[in-house]
């Protein structure tokens, strides 16, 4: 199902009347800009979460390894 001419011709008719011929320039600036913004989010550069979070794993890496490290020698303490 398409939309024809005259179904067309009535939508434009109906934004004339609902917004009227002087807000309708400004509407469709405003509607031209969020799409260009919309594509620009899109298409622009992605934030790389894994650089920004490297801190935070290189010290709970180190904690895990630590805390690794004194289990075993508490296991080897217990085993002697």
């Amino acid at each position: 199902m398409s939309i024809g001419p005259l179904q067309a011709l009535i939508i434009v008719a109906l934004i004339l009347i609902f917004f009227g011929p002087s807000r309708l320039p400004g509407l469709g600036k405003s509607v031209g800009e969020a799409i260009r913004g919309f594509k620009k989010g899109i298409s622009g550069d992605e934030i790389d979460v894994t650089d920004s979070a490297k801190p935070a794993n290189e010290k709970l890496s180190a904690q895990a390894n630590e805390s690794a490290t004194q289990k075993s020698t508490q296991t080897e303490k217990d085993k002697a």
